[in-house]
């Protein structure tokens, strides 16, 4: 492979699909430690509905072909299609991948607004790491606040979703970090330095 800035993006790339593969592989092997949000039973069933799906496959073909698929979880009967963003930027390489998506169904709802509000930028780079970041905010706010239907969630996705409209930018995953904590001290939620809200 050449030395140029082609050769680079190329391995770059290659190097984050590999990331995204690493940890796709992981959070299906932990799917069972954090408390289930979808019912084992209907991960099953949704499981065959994903055959109908030819992967790669864009979020907006996985929509377009099961996207009126429900699937049940703790708070709730929940279609696919208000979990996954509906746009071309967003690729599947597997159904392990959908999988992993709609198995947080609060965090992938919140991921689907960011995403589908990340399309509207002119240049919208949403690094996997970013997103990865993104996403485990939402997943500890979610276990921070698991009895207020979660309101961390709602008004983090509401600050990130403004930011992308104010500034044309989505914001870096520190800044999430941050506004996160602040909503959690200003709730009454402990965070401490040493945990990933701590910042």
């Amino acid at each position: 492979m050449a030395d140029d800035r082609r050769g680079r993006d190329k391995q770059a790339h290659d190097a984050e699909h590999r990331q995204q593969e690493r940890e796709i592989a992981t959070e299906l092997e932990r799917a069972d430690e954090k408390e289930p949000r979808v019912i084992a039973e209907e991960l099953t069933g949704f499981e065959a509905e994903l055959d109908a799906v030819s992967f790669p496959a864009t979020g907006a073909e996985v929509v377009e072909t099961i996207g009126d698929v429900q699937i049940d979880s703790v708070e709730g009967s929940v279609s696919i299609a208000e979990l996954v963003p509906e746009t071309d930027e967003e690729t599947f390489d597997s159904s392990a991948a959908v999988r992993v998506q709609v198995q947080r169904p609060t965090v992938a709802a919140a991921m689907k607004r960011v995403v589908e509000a990340s399309d509207t930028l002119q240049n919208p780079e949403f690094r996997w790491s970013q997103r990865k970041a993104y996403e485990q905010t939402f997943q500890e706010l979610e276990e921070i606040g698991a009895d207020d239907d979660d309101e961390g969630i709602q008004a983090i996705t509401e600050w990130i979703v403004e930011r992308i409209h104010d500034k044309e930018a989505l914001p870096n995953s520190r800044d999430v970090r941050r506004e996160a904590a602040k909503f959690c001290r200003r709730n009454g939620y402990e965070v401490r330095n040493d945990e990933w809200l701590g910042v």
